[in-house]
């Protein structure tokens, strides 16, 4: 099957590297130095934890470039990012095509299902640390590397989608990519949400790399209440996890690298726009529409919002 990667930083880049790698016909959406570095010299990815670099060579385009219809588009845009690229998606999907949102915020794959009748938008969610760390280089900071999508509670597809769908799952794990095509997807959407979300307010609101989450101390007792917080909520929508997510983010946590940190950090500090709203804002929406308490997250939302002007 073609596949397309929208946005190739952390997670689209990772995507598009394994899939390259293991000879799947995939090509990289992408742009300015990173995509001009990609084209010239390929994609290389760094991985921390075992001193590994590696590069391999992969079809890159501007959106405005790209005029192929793929079987399967992986959307790897910011959160913020979302309206920008429906007239792309509107433009080089189709009947037959599948989309697959890998994004931080939770329920993206719903919102551009709705500008997009007739294509088939899952949900999805990916586990990665990994970012650009220079043009045309991605580094990989833990050994985890797991995409999750399915199809939304109440909706259906037909055979040939669902037999679609499972041979994405495949061509995922022949990438040495833990595929999991997903019969829970919200639920496993708000269980990566609860990793990602508590990680980058607490990351955020102390100031803090993975190091400080990864000791005792006030930072790493944030991203625990939050984790809690989450895990209240996912109950109260309807999706109530089947784990203790405290323990195993605390486990994912550890084993980082101390010194990174979240991309939503990195794009605060940048005085870039940030997620902040789908990360933290958005959860305390969520839990005034479910009547959850949060305070951890109300404070967060509150603080933060004072000094970010969000």
């Amino acid at each position: 099957m073609k596949y397309a990667v929208l946005g190739a930083g952390g997670t689209g880049g990772m995507i598009g590297f394994q899939m390259a790698e293991a000879g799947k016909d995939v090509t990289l959406i992408a742009r300015g130095e990173h995509l001009e570095a990609i084209r010239k010299n390929g994609l290389t990815v760094s991985r921390i934890w075992c001193h590994t670099r590696k590069t391999v060579r992969i079809p890159a385009f501007l959106a405005e470039e790209y005029d192929e219809r793929p079987d399967v588009i992986f959307v790897c845009v910011k959160g913020y990012s979302v309206d920008g690229i429906i007239p792309f998606l509107q433009r080089v999907s189709g009947p037959e095509t599948v989309i697959i949102p890998i994004l931080n915020i939770f329920g993206t794959g719903g919102r551009l299902q709705k500008d997009l009748p007739g294509v088939t938008v899952t949900d999805g969610c990916i586990y990665v640390a990994s970012s650009i760390k220079s043009p045309g280089v991605i580094v990989q900071n833990g050994e985890i590397l797991r995409v999750i999508f399915g199809i939304r509670c109440g909706e259906t597809c037909d055979e040939q989608t669902a037999a679609k769908l499972k041979r994405i799952e495949q061509d995922l794990k022949d990438s040495k990519i833990d595929g999991r095509f997903s019969d829970h997807i919200e639920r496993d959407c708000l269980q990566k949400f609860s990793y990602v979300s508590p990680a980058g307010a607490a990351g955020l609101f102390y100031n803090a790399k993975s190091k400080e989450l990864q000791t005792e101390g006030p930072a790493r007792e944030m991203f625990k209440a939050m984790i809690a917080e989450i895990t209240d909520l996912a109950a109260a929508m309807g999706y109530p996890f089947d784990n203790d997510y405290v323990k195993i983010n605390l486990d994912i946590l550890g084993r980082l690298d101390p010194a990174s940190d979240t991309s939503m950090q990195r794009d605060v500090a940048a005085g870039k726009e940030s997620e902040l709203d789908g990360m933290v804002f958005e959860v305390v929406r969520l839990c005034d529409q479910y009547d959850v308490a949060a305070p951890t997250y109300r404070m967060a939302a509150e603080l933060l919002g004072k000094k970010y002007n969000s």
